[in-house]
């Protein structure tokens, strides 16, 4: 940084808005463009827009670049996330255009990459950092239009007529009004509705959409209502072909505010901005009036954080909670319309999230299982919870990258949407078959039978695109069915070569499964060899789904140490029993207190955080390697949302916990 801490900005992607950042930075009080990166430097006319600045051959020579500190991030969408993330791995500060990735999904990973690199990161909403904004913020707590009841705020515009060319009608380059323009009402109405509860934004706990898919795929025109916590309601709409008044409304109890293009503020080269309070049929005009151009808000905003040592924005309400927050808003109303772009497709997305071909690693522990051929690594990751393929990419990839080679599945995980999703995801990363333990499970109740074994397999293989399963659970049991004929029909799947390692039971009781054992043994059939139930530090109480079991307890350990069956356990770390919010007070998470809530369980759990004290760790991590540290084969299923969840879980992996101190942990 230059010894006037003046932040020196380069730009990738040198089109109309970088241009308009480019002056928002010329005529900003911190900032000074030095250089911008283009795959095609001798365009003629391209530095036309960007005066004084380098034209650099290429985006990675601009990562490269000594003499940049920030950069600026202004790609078509589908550039946001793989260069945000190249340019932080490189040290360097980012400032992403809106929207900062495709979805909310991609945005945390951006932002786990910025916290593990310490540098700041921010989505470029350039009309929240701005004094209109403050002072609309300022009447609606002054109460003049009473409580807030009502926001309607529109963004659209005509292109005319369908360019298949064009990015906005390009479904590959992510195109439509959602994401180009819809982020703002979006944005503003989550702003509006945070200030009536005097927060810098609020979420909403509903959000409905619909719209029309033209034909090229991509969303001509669209609306969503937003239902918030505090009963406020916003009625949001974008379009690409079709113009709207774009006026932002704001209705109370006692009137209304009104906004004409609220982003645009005071103009772009500054001037009057104009806030229309309407009460009882009169109307008073707050002028905003602002020298400063537009965009140097949020250059400066940026500037002075970069300058503080601070990793987002400090103005309230932009940092990265409000961005994620607001892609998700945007991911619920395109899923609303069934809206998914193609580069969010396995055949597009082969790659990972930043760009780069997904290779194995090796900093995941293996161990070896009876009857698997190949090592697994120590803990086995499950992905039910993610909407698409685009989601559940980023933590398969990562687990993948870092070692991992175990994965659940189910037939109706998600109707047979995780299959799908494992199936893809293999298949475009060219993951060699040989190297996954992969886990599929079936007849789960109602339809718990033995003939349902072989016709749900075949469809679970299909969608997994493989032949074959290393384990397989029967993921429920049904007693009034005979033991020997799950055997039976297990064993068949065993002798055709799709079962080609173990099989057993998910929520199987110990009786049950000895007399599956006894039945096999008797009659010349494979046994089971695997279970998969809740192992915990916690004992589950109360089953948190019909037919679960739980193999915590006294008795169940014993058996376990006694026969060695390998237990791939789910909700190993207690399902947040082991985090902040499972507190002895904090009673308003009714599955929490149901399942786990004791005070043998709380004496483990205090237990858990002093031991986690001592050695610099969280009590979720002690919770993990309590199972690992078993002296019977314990496999945890892990289950995380994001990147920094699956990093967080994978850390406790290098925890030894002592057989003295696995007994302690117990009490």
């Amino acid at each position: 940084m230059t010894t006037d801490t003046t932040i020196r900005w380069g730009i990738i992607g040198p089109g109309r808005i970088a241009q308009t950042f480019a002056d928002g930075v010329a005529h900003s009080r911190s900032g000074k463009l030095v250089a911008i990166a283009s795959r095609n430097p001798g365009k003629p006319g391209l530095g036309d827009g960007f005066p004084g600045a380098r034209i650099v051959d290429g985006y990675e020579a601009l990562l490269a670049d000594k003499e940049v500190d920030a950069i600026y991030i202004a790609t078509p969408h589908t550039g946001h996330a793989e260069w945000a993330i190249k340019a932080i791995r490189a040290g360097k500060h980012v400032l992403v255009e809106k929207p900062i990735a495709l979805s909310a999904f991609d945005a945390e990973a951006i932002y786990y990459e910025a916290k593990k690199a310490g540098v700041f990161a921010g989505e470029a909403f350039m009309y929240r950092v701005h004094p209109q904004t403050a002072k609309l913020i300022e009447l609606v707590k002054s109460g003049i239009i009473g409580d807030l009841r009502i926001i309607r705020s529109s963004f659209g515009f005509n292109m005319g007529k369908v360019s298949p060319e064009h990015r906005l009608f390009a479904n590959d380059m992510a195109g439509g009004g959602i994401l180009d323009v819809g982020g703002y009402p979006v944005s503003m109405a989550r702003l509006i509705a945070g200030a009536a509860s005097g927060k810098p934004f609020l979420d909403p706990d509903k959000v409905s959409g619909v719209g029309h898919l033209g034909q090229t795929g991509v969303d001509e025109w669209a609306s969503a209502i937003l239902k918030f916590p505090n009963n406020v309601i916003a009625e949001v709409s974008c379009s690409i072909m079709a113009n709207q008044d774009n006026t932002l409304r704001i209705i109370g109890s006692e009137g209304r505010i009104e906004v004409a293009d609220f982003w645009f503020a005071s103009g772009h080269k500054g001037g009057v901005g104009k806030i229309q309070v309407i009460k009882g049929g009169e109307t008073q005009t707050v002028e905003v009036k602002e020298e400063r151009w537009l965009y140097s808000f949020e250059v400066d905003a940026a500037g002075d954080a970069i300058r503080a040592g601070q990793k987002e924005f400090a103005y309230p309400g932009i940092g990265w909670a409000d961005s994620i927050g607001n892609l998700r808003v945007l991911d619920q109303w395109r899923a609303s319309i069934g809206l998914e772009y193609g580069v969010e497709k396995a055949a597009k997305r082969t790659k990972n999230i930043a760009g780069a071909t997904v290779t194995k690693g090796n900093s995941i522990p293996k161990r070896s299982i009876p009857g698997i051929s190949k090592p697994a690594s120590l803990v086995t990751l499950g992905f039910e919870f993610f909407p698409n393929f685009a989601a559940a990419s980023l933590t398969l990839d990562a687990f993948y990258e870092a070692g991992g080679n175990a994965f659940d599945t189910a037939y109706v995980y998600g109707g047979g949407k995780t299959e799908s999703i494992f199936g893809d995801w293999h298949t475009s990363r060219n993951v060699p078959r040989e190297e996954i333990v992969l886990i599929g499970k079936g007849a789960h109740s109602p339809l718990c039978y033995p003939d349902m074994i072989a016709k749900q397999l075949d469809q679970s293989l299909n969608r997994l695109k493989t032949d074959y399963v290393d384990i397989y659970f029967m993921h429920r049991d049904n007693t009034d069915v005979p033991v020997g004929e799950f055997v039976d029909a297990m064993d068949a799947e065993v002798k055709a070569g799709r079962i080609r390692g173990i099989f057993g039971g998910s929520n199987w009781t110990r009786a049950r499964f000895d007399e599956a054992i006894a039945y096999a043994e008797k009659n010349g059939k494979t046994a089971p060899a695997a279970l998969s139930n809740n192992f915990s530090l916690a004992e589950m109480l109360d089953p948190i789904w019909a037919g679960c079991v739980a193999a915590s307890d006294d008795e169940w350990k014993a058996w376990l140490n006694a026969k060695q069956i390998p237990n791939f356990a789910w909700s190993s770390q207690g399902r947040g029993f082991f985090t902040d919010r499972a507190g002895r007070d904090k009673r308003d998470d009714e599955e929490l207190v149901r399942v786990w809530y004791s005070d043998r369980n709380f004496g483990r759990r205090d237990r858990a955080i002093e031991l986690a004290q001592k050695l610099g760790r969280n009590p979720i991590h002690i919770a993990l390697a309590y199972v690992v540290a078993q002296p019977f084969p314990v496999i945890p299923l892990i289950g995380p949302r994001t990147v920094a969840e699956l990093e967080d879980s994978l850390s406790a992996l290098d925890i030894k916990l002592t057989p003295e101190q696995v007994k302690w942990l117990e009490g």
